[in-house]
């Protein structure tokens, strides 16, 4: 597997993140037991936070403010995509910030866009990122799945890119 590192690896997982878009946020409830739903990114900002809108008065937000130690797994199944963040939520009361990244198509879930009672945004800090991804294009990739196929034997390892970093 390739390795990327450093600034080379937070590059390339805010590029994800944001080209992924949706997540898989999973946050611990009362009884310890782990919750995930899907979650659109708004924003990694250049701090490496990743922003979402939520309603305050939902369990999300219950459980991020009780347990604060959240996890983001993104997958892009068509790319061979993935990220994985674990963080630390917070609930965040910013005009500015929210204005700068509401979009109308937010408005499925805010009916009166930045007016609706109770929106608010959340913001996860990232501890720990990893990242996997292709290294070749499709072609290199499939004719290394067919090899290993044919010979019985694991796929290379430099079909798949991977990077991990502690923030």
């Amino acid at each position: 597997m390739t390795e990327v590192t450093g600034t080379d690896a937070l590059a390339r997982i805010k590029e994800l993140v944001e080209d992924i878009d949706f997540t898989m946020l999973t946050t611990q409830d009362d009884d310890g037991q782990l919750v995930s739903r899907p979650m659109s990114t708004r924003q990694m900002d250049d701090a490496g936070d990743i922003w979402f809108f939520t309603a305050e008065d939902t369990k999300k937000v219950d459980e991020a403010e009780e347990h604060r130690n959240v996890g983001l797994a993104y997958l892009d199944a068509k790319g061979h995509r993935y990220v994985s963040v674990a963080g630390r939520a917070q609930i965040v009361h910013d005009e500015a910030k929210m204005a700068e990244l509401y979009t109308p198509d937010l408005n499925i879930w805010f009916e009166d866009g930045l007016d609706t009672p109770g929106i608010t945004l959340l913001r996860v800090t990232p501890t720990e990122c990893e990242f996997w991804e292709p290294s070749k294009g499709k072609i290199a990739q499939a004719a290394g799945m067919l090899k290993a196929l044919v010979t019985r034997d694991t796929p290379d390892d430099d079909i798949m890119a991977h990077g991990r970093i502690t923030c």
